[in-house]
């Protein structure tokens, strides 16, 4: 690997790079209180049941509001600098660095509010252990805020973070799902919609993006080697962990779905 010790770090890690970083992080954070703060004004103004939720339902409902507002605003700065921007653009003429090197400061804007996110959303699932989620996703938003952070730090492998950052799209579908159940709407058709959404969404964002993943990096092993070490470890660990998570959950949802469409079949023979 041609990239060692910290020069990696100490050509990106400026002053000026590390303010960037942490107002980002803060503003990544200031979005989570104000996201969580607006779903719980504008909740009981579409759902009149919200009232009546207990508080633990109530909390992982703004709760998932944030995940929502993270997800909506994570897939589209990933699209714009994966699809829109030349950023990571192999064929563009006049790029300095390997697509493996490349950055910029709203990338790393970007990816520091996520970072935020992530830091945010970690602490809430840790203070009510483990009403909003188990081990699982204490794994997945420690491994993504490593991967985060290192990706920072050396302004390295930003292009394979917004790929996985993408994947986030799937999350306001899973989200939805989980509200109309509490709503008890499991037998509308909106409820069979959206678990269709969330199997085909977790299926193109969660498995064959990740299959493009692997496949990019095999064929860009050369830039890959490039990479502070540590990074390079992290993508041959992180990457696998995470496509395993989303196998494993994509089985879940695909027994779900047809458990759903059992049930839908059923309700509307009885109508």
């Amino acid at each position: 690997m041609a990239v060692s010790g910290f020069s990696a770090i100490a050509d990106h890690a400026s002053s000026s790079n590390q303010i960037l970083w942490l107002f980002s992080v803060f503003g990544g954070i200031i979005m989570c209180i104000v996201a969580y703060e607006l779903t719980g004004i504008i909740s009981p103004l579409v759902f009149k049941g919200f009232h009546k939720l207990e508080n633990t339902q109530k909390f992982e409902w703004k709760n998932r509001g944030i995940s929502t507002f993270h997800a909506i605003f994570i897939a589209i700065a990933s699209y714009y600098f994966l699809m829109v921007s030349n950023l990571f653009d192999e064929h563009m003429q006049g790029q300095h660095d390997l697509i493996i090197n490349r950055s910029s400061a709203s990338s790393n804007t970007i990816l520091a509010m996520s970072f935020g996110y992530f830091l945010s959303d970690l602490a809430m699932i840790i203070w009510v252990y483990p009403a909003l989620g188990g081990p699982e996703y204490v794994l997945h938003h420690g491994l993504s805020m490593i991967s985060i952070m290192q990706s920072l730090i050396c302004g390295q492998a930003q292009f394979y973070n917004f790929i996985v950052l993408f994947s986030e799209i799937t999350t306001p579908f899973v989200n939805l799902r989980w509200y109309l159940d509490v709503a008890e709407k499991k037998n509308s058709t909106l409820y069979l919609f959206n678990g269709i959404a969330v199997f085909v969404g977790w299926l193109v964002a969660r498995v064959i993006l990740f299959i493009f993943f692997f496949y990019h990096m095999f064929t860009h092993l050369d830039q890959v080697n490039e990479v502070y070490w540590t990074i390079f470890y992290s993508l041959l660990t992180v990457p696998p962990v995470l496509a395993t998570m989303n196998l494993f959950w994509f089985w879940k949802i695909a027994r779900g779905l047809i458990k759903t469409l059992i049930n839908f079949t059923r309700h509307s023979h009885k109508s």
